[in-house]
């Protein structure tokens, strides 16, 4: 009995029913601070750069978003396309001397401008050669192809590969570099895992608090303004790398970024991870860690109401936090020596020395003793405090003779 054989046609199918499968997957909400930060910056609406080795998962990332904010994703390979694809194309018109030559915006450009809304995927951002970068600049900026403007509803992500591992890969102009919030994008083997098991993270845009964007606003202004009084040349301070100029750095414009993400990230009430992640990524690792510091000083007690309170303080669980109050507190008492404030400092010591660790409070102790006067007398808690600054020193040789002994 002859036996049928299926028609290639209905082969395809089959492998068809399969591909199906395979691409059946599902997402599920799940703690990823690299996702966080992308999605609060989508959010702020500032363009990011997404930089990690080929087949790290930046475009499946993008993809993955672009679903789950129910936008319509437009990917453009910057490296193939022409400096006019991006600046637009001439094109004459019936009176060039009286009415100009417009520029005539690519076919994506005209579809995202219809939609009013999507996001713009720019890809392999680093093989893209100068002159493409140059016309990207005022894409990135201004949001205009030609005489085209991209609507407020078009977020901008783009991506690229580090130089050393993209094919006939440039380093970014300083100029564009700058206007982008850069993301290094590395793979997370638990979620790789249960990605290629069917479930993926899932995006979702962050929650923003109505009750709190005045607050936030004020909170982020504050922020940075306060640094930047305190660390004027960081205003704007251009790499001397060619290759640091590609990345993050600080100007003007940065700090404006790393304004809006601050205060998208406390309207949020995103994790320090994740803001340190956003602001690193928008002035570079050094002004970037350097102004975190500075965030968390923010909002640390004023020393005045320490010392006019110390019965009834509350000092930072934090072992730097404290140690920061600590020694602000004995600063105060230096600036203004009295005995009823450096009194006042051992309390602040002692109460330290109750409710947290010991090594916190020997610079300050000791510091605050070399402040005495002849006729002040000695308050009872230096006795206890003595004994605790002596033996954490004691604690701190013994092991160091342990390591020195290995």
């Amino acid at each position: 009995m002859p036996t049928h054989t299926p028609s290639p046609a209905a082969r395809l199918d089959v492998a068809g029913d399969l591909l199906t499968l395979l691409r059946d997957t599902t997402t599920e909400p799940r703690p990823d601070t690299q996702l966080e930060a992308l999605t609060l910056a989508v959010a702020a609406d500032l363009p990011v750069l997404l930089w990690g080795e080929p087949g790290i998962g930046k475009t499946a990332a993008l993809t993955q978003l672009a679903t789950a904010l129910d936008l319509p994703l437009t990917t453009v390979i910057a490296s193939v396309h022409e400096p006019s694809d991006f600046s637009g194309l001439p094109i004459v018109g019936d009176d060039p001397a009286e009415q100009g030559v417009p520029m005539a915006p690519p076919d994506w450009a005209v579809r995202l401008v219809r939609a009013g809304r999507g996001l713009l995927f720019l890809d392999e951002l680093s093989t893209a050669p100068p002159a493409v970068q140059a016309a990207l600049l005022r894409l990135v900026l201004e949001r205009r192809i030609g005489a085209l403007r991209l609507p407020p509803g078009v977020r901008i992500v783009a991506a690229a590969n580090p130089r050393a591992s993209a094919a006939d890969g440039w380093e970014l102009s300083p100029p564009l570099a700058n206007r982008f919030v850069h993301l290094r994008w590395a793979h997370d083997h638990e979620v790789v895992v249960r990605g290629l098991g069917g479930t993926w993270p899932h995006a979702t845009l962050p929650g923003l608090d109505p009750g709190k964007l005045r607050d936030a606003v004020d909170f982020a202004r504050r922020a940075v303004c306060r640094f930047l009084t305190a660390r004027p040349p960081l205003v704007h301070r251009l790499p001397s790398s060619e290759t640091r100029r590609g990345g993050p750095w600080p100007s003007p414009r940065s700090w404006e970024m790393t304004l809006h993400l601050i205060a998208f990230a406390a309207a949020a009430g995103s994790s320090r991870d994740v803001l340190s992640l956003l602001v690193r990524g928008t002035v570079g690792d050094g002004p970037g860690l350097e102004l975190l510091a500075s965030l968390d000083r923010m909002d640390l007690p004023d020393p005045e109401v320490l010392l006019a309170d110390p019965a009834g303080a509350e000092l930072p669980e934090r072992g730097d936090l404290r140690q920061a109050v600590l020694d602000a507190v004995v600063a105060a008492v230096r600036a203004r020596p009295e005995k009823s404030r450096w009194d006042a400092a051992w309390a602040l010591l002692a109460r330290a020395v109750d409710t947290g660790a010991l090594d916190v409070v020997v610079v300050p102790a000791t510091t605050l003793a070399t402040l005495r006067r002849e006729d002040w007398d000695v308050p009872v808690t230096i006795d206890r405090l003595t004994s605790a600054v002596d033996l954490s020193r004691r604690a701190d040789r013994a092991a160091v003779a342990a390591r020195a002994g290995r």
